[in-house]
């Protein structure tokens, strides 16, 4: 079994491995810092700690509104290269448990654009518990499908180009 966080971008559901978060905290005041990329939405104070803030959404070129319930999933520094890091979601759903039987992993052929940063695609069935939810209208039969994101991958990229 594999622990993974559950979050929306956009109105689609991603997901990230539990062990490259911190916490999750609340929106709070984030400082802008001039000319900086759009994706680093700046930096903010949490707890005494000057963390750097990335929107993932804009990163990984998520079109769609930001939600009201945003959160800042506060990384491990050990993801960040020792930095602190914080990226901005839309909501955070819940931690849940992914058996390896319920993830299709990624073909190496797909490299361009957000593909290159997903690990694989969660399969959850249609009644499993307390997953389902409202919000997953549209699906028809198979149940939700979740992106699992390479976070640590997408860090490592944006380290080795100089972009954070």
């Amino acid at each position: 079994m594999i622990d993974v966080v559950e979050f929306e971008l956009g109105r689609e559901l991603y997901a990230m491995d539990i062990q490259l978060a911190r916490e999750i905290v609340e929106m709070m005041p984030i400082t802008h810092i001039p000319r900086a990329p759009d994706y680093i939405a700046g930096i903010m104070n949490l707890r005494g700690e000057i963390t750097t803030v990335i929107d993932l959404k804009r990163l990984i070129q998520v079109p769609g509104a930001s939600g009201d319930n945003q959160k800042i999933i506060v990384l491990v520094a050990e993801a960040a290269g020792g930095s602190n890091l914080g990226i901005i979601v839309d909501d955070v759903h819940s931690v849940i448990q992914v058996s390896e039987d319920d993830i299709e992993l990624m073909d190496e052929g797909i490299s361009s654009g957000v593909h290159a940063f997903v690990k694989g695609i969660i399969k959850l069935a249609k009644d499993e518990g307390d997953r389902k939810r409202a919000d997953t209208k549209g699906q028809q039969g198979g149940g939700r499908l979740i992106l699992w994101i390479d976070i640590k991958k997408i860090l490592d990229d944006l380290v080795r180009t100089g972009q954070v």
